[in-house]
């Protein structure tokens, strides 16, 4: 029996469920359109999936993507995509978005330099440990040195760049019960992020699916940090959701706002609300919220945070904190933990998770989206996804999900007239050789990068799109079977 849930413009449609697993499939209706579930949800870091158009990406067959708040209020700022009323006329993508709370970007960004620094350099203690935190979780040292206890420090001062796509940050970040502060990994500019200041971004940005601001636990970390974590962010998302229904009905009412200026909303028009851009004749709006669950690897952690989570008025649920280092392992427990107790009737997200066998794993746990770098960042290395074992001397490493993984560098390419995968419909493999696509990452042309999102993505949605089949059709495990055997 098809079931309807309705919140405001938001609406969460459930289908069917795997008769062996609890794998679902649905629909989630938002106000820029349907996203059928499960589905992938590809990362825009910088409002852009990078290399792709959004016409490339609409003809993927991408229904919804995630935007990082954190990235899109340092570069290119509010103001600039405030005149245009928002992401979705800033980046001319006209199907729903995601953005998250920007907290995960705020306490990885953060932990990341921690970690390489400390782990890379023994001399890391003397660089700056003053103690006055709230809290920072204690990191053990490789060699058997001694811990960082926890409270220790209240800054670091970092000496050492990082590689990737960040730049060398100066101080870190710091913990309250209000908020955090940290420097921005641009220019070391200090800012201030508060479960308020969060649902204000996202609402101004106007996505159709908001993240509450959360505190993303390390991993790894000890149960008592864990559980103080993990109420940190629920006493954040009760005040997130309290922001979050304030500004709807500012903007519903037309009521002014604390500071004193008119409200966005156009008190005529009860179902589309005035855009700030109002020059531009645009309309906004109801925006859901989500949840996040928290408790690290910690059962007993993960089912209390489930329960919080799901009994508060959120549109949604989001699991975070499983991709932060945990095992594979590791991250199928939480699911399984977590999912029992969550409500049928809210859509589920799970954040920062999309390999190929995780994508199993998040489905057949029943989640019903997941956003993952890893299939863009993959093609940005040239490590393409195939529908078909790679030989043993050509897999990237024992790992057996590899042998899904094609290394285009390799030279036994440099000749090859085939293409990438002879099965696929895409238009890298309709047009283009594995010789070509080899020769284009030898010379570092901006093709290569741009033939290789275009195959990955279609390979992922696809798959994503065939494991929705299967559930409808209720033939699930035998299709996890069959992919798996190739």
């Amino acid at each position: 029996m098809v079931k309807y849930y309705f919140v405001h413009k938001f609406r969460f449609k459930l289908l069917h469920h795997d008769k062996t697993t609890r794998a679902r499939a649905g629909e989630i209706h938002t106000p820029h359109g349907m996203i059928e579930t499960p589905a992938f949800v590809p990362v825009g870091t910088q409002a852009t999936v990078k290399s792709l158009t959004p016409d490339e990406l609409a003809s993927l067959g991408v229904e919804l993507f995630f935007v990082n708040t954190y990235h899109a209020y340092l570069r290119p700022g509010l103001e600039v995509i405030q005149k245009f009323g928002g992401l979705h006329q800033f980046m001319n993508w006209q199907r729903p978005l995601i953005t998250d709370s920007g907290g995960f970007q705020v306490f990885s960004l953060g932990r990341k330099k921690i970690s390489k620094d400390v782990h890379n350099a023994p001399q890391a203690l003397a660089l700056a440990l003053r103690g006055g935190v709230d809290e920072i979780p204690p990191l053990r040292l490789r060699g058997g040195q001694e811990e960082l206890r926890k409270g220790a420090t209240e800054e670091v001062v970092l000496a050492s760049k990082f590689s990737g796509d960040e730049r060398s940050m100066g101080k870190l970040v710091k913990i309250d019960e209000d908020g955090v502060t940290f420097t921005s990994h641009w220019d070391g500019s200090v800012h201030r992020f508060t479960p308020e200041f969060s649902m204000q971004l996202q609402h101004q940005l106007g996505a159709d699916i908001h993240i509450a601001f959360d505190e993303c636990t390390p991993y790894p970390t000890t149960h008592e940090y864990a559980l103080k974590a993990m109420n940190r962010t629920h006493r954040w998302a009760k005040r997130s959701l309290e922001e979050h229904k304030k500004l709807w009905l500012s903007c519903h009412s037309g009521n002014p706002d604390k500071s004193g200026k008119k409200s966005i909303a156009d008190a005529s028009n009860s179902d589309k609300l005035r855009d700030p851009s109002t020059s531009l004749g645009m309309t906004k709006s109801y925006q859901a919220l989500y949840g996040v669950v928290q408790g690290s690897i910690f059962k007993d952690l993960r089912e209390q945070s489930a329960d919080f989570i799901s009994n508060l008025d959120f549109d949604g649920i989001a699991i975070g904190g499983v991709s932060v280092g945990e095992s594979k392992q590791e991250m199928r427990e939480v699911c399984q933990w977590v999912v029992p107790r969550l409500p049928e009737d809210k859509a589920r997200h799970l954040l920062g998770v999309g390999e190929i066998d995780d994508i199993f794993v998040a489905t057949e746990n029943g989640m019903d989206t997941f956003d993952c770098v890893q299939p863009t960042r993959l093609a940005r290395m040239g490590h393409l996804l195939v529908n078909y074992p790679i030989s043993n001397k050509y897999q990237l490493s024992n790992n057996p999900i590899k042998k899904f993984q094609l290394d285009i560098n390799k030279t036994q390419f440099s000749k090859d007239i085939l293409p990438i995968d002879p099965k696929c419909v895409c238009y890298t493999c309709r047009n283009f050789s594995r010789a070509y696509i080899h020769h284009l990452f030898r010379v570092r042309e901006l093709l290569a990068y741009r033939l290789a999102t275009i195959h990955n993505l279609h390979f992922v949605l696809e798959l994503v799109k065939n494991i929705r089949s299967s559930i409808t059709d209720g033939t699930y495990l035998q299709f996890k079977e069959k992919f798996f055997k190739i």
